[in-house]
């Protein structure tokens, strides 16, 4: 790589914003500073269900990293619940924004390892007060060493101000004004506040929904201020309702509860 194929490529990028080559520019300038396997860009409007913006994903693997994530494992992900909260801009990776039991929690289990990825790091773009961009570059063979990651670092204000034009729109889109007159945290709330209705109580719910983001009992119940103990006879109690013996039939009934509704 050459200094000039890569001012190159941000000159390419600059005259593409606004039109549909533009994810593509992004992609190749990204590619030019640091290779990896895949790219999708995802609009995360608040409470509405994502929109998937781009992605170069082979057919074989779209179906799993695209259409299984929006039918619900999305509501899990640590990028879509960062981009819920108030974060300052810039280049993360999954593995900061992660619960303490991620990798041990189901949604990895369940889902997130199926996609076969060594890492994925995400730009986190601010496009309205409740419209997010995230870029995730994605590598299935290794993780980012840390050259990588300050390779990238140094694109950040480029891939922030282009992105923040080409999508500027994006908080006009009709999902966009939904969310913002429910409130961001509004779908994930009622995903777990309908889920086992009738049948667990609302501590019980609770439970259910920082397990399958992935916390631990400890951290649970520095959230929920009660005993690591008292998580865990949640979590039994829960189990017994639903006649269930692990976190992976939690996970699937979940999901299976989503496509329902």
């Amino acid at each position: 790589m050459t200094e000039i194929s890569l001012f190159t490529s941000m000159g390419h990028l600059i005259e593409a914003i606004g039109s549909p080559s533009y994810p593509t520019e992004l992609a190749g300038l990204l590619r030019l500073a640091v290779p990896y396997s895949y790219t999708v860009v995802f609009g995360y409007l608040g409470a509405a269900r994502p929109l998937a913006l781009f992605d170069d994903f082979p057919a074989s693997k779209r179906k799993v990293f695209v259409t299984d994530y929006l039918i619900g494992p999305y509501l899990l992900d640590p990028f879509y619940l960062a981009a819920n909260r108030a974060m300052a801009p810039g280049l993360y990776r999954l593995r900061d924004l992660a619960p303490d039991r991620f990798y041990q929690g189901e949604y990895y289990r369940s889902y997130y390892a199926r996609t076969g990825l060594a890492e994925e790091i995400g730009f986190y773009i601010d496009v309205a007060p409740t419209t997010v961009i995230v870029v995730s570059l994605m590598r299935a063979e290794r993780a980012f060493s840390s050259k990588d990651i300050r390779a990238l670092q140094d694109l950040v204000p480029v891939v922030l101000a282009s992105a923040r034009r080409h999508w500027a729109g994006l908080s006009d889109h009709p999902a966009t004004k939904m969310s913002a007159n429910e409130g961001a945290d509004t779908k994930v709330e009622q995903s777990f506040a309908s889920f086992g209705q009738g049948v667990l109580t609302p501590r019980e719910r609770e439970i259910v929904e920082h397990t399958l983001k992935g916390h631990s009992a400890e951290a649970t119940g520095n959230i929920l201020k009660i005993s690591s103990g008292t998580v865990r006879t949640h979590r039994r109690n829960v189990y017994a309702k639903l006649r269930i013996t692990s976190q992976g039939e939690l996970f699937s009934k979940f999901i299976q509860a989503l496509g329902r509704a």
